[in-house]
């Protein structure tokens, strides 16, 4: 069995998952606020936390294991400057990642209250949404950076 490919395959799919699943939940999202429809943001939310714990998350889970046994397959040492500076991205990622999902939780939660209720969405699910997206660029950024470092493995001049 040819380890290597293995690997890379793992840690691409993984990195096509986790990418493409936080971008297409970022993109309904934000279209589903814009529309300010209580029954649509609640329908949508539901389905961006549910699409986080079944492909996200994994994906994310995945990503660094993937990520360091394809290194060390590589022969590259986990201390390249390219490689710290994709653990450091990652992290930063990770970091804006885990209050999002509990934004996005209270957004489908404050929703789902304010339907039941029959009123506008209340305007603490609004600050929600906007702390939300701030936090969602940094880690779009910080991903897009991730993966030109996988392709590019710079020495950085040392």
């Amino acid at each position: 069995m040819d380890w290597y490919a293995t690997a890379r395959w793992v840690h691409i799919l993984s990195s096509t998952v986790l990418f493409g699943t936080g971008i297409g939940t970022a993109f309904q999202m934000v279209w589903a606020m814009r529309t300010a429809r209580v029954e649509t943001i609640h329908s949508v939310a539901s389905g961006v936390v549910v699409a986080d714990w079944l492909f996200t998350t994994p994906a994310g889970i995945i990503q660094p294991f993937s990520g360091i046994w394809l290194a060390h397959l590589a022969g590259h040492s986990l201390l390249s400057p390219w490689l710290l500076a994709s653990f450091a991205l990652y992290l930063v990622a990770l970091a804006c990642w885990l209050p999002v999902v509990s934004l996005q939780i209270r957004i489908r939660d404050l929703a789902g209250e304010a339907l039941a209720q029959n009123r506008p969405l209340p305007p603490q699910a609004l600050r929600h949404y906007r702390l939300w997206f701030a936090l969602g660029w940094p880690a779009f950024i910080g991903l897009m950076a991730v993966f030109w470092l996988m392709i590019a493995k710079p020495s950085f001049g040392v």
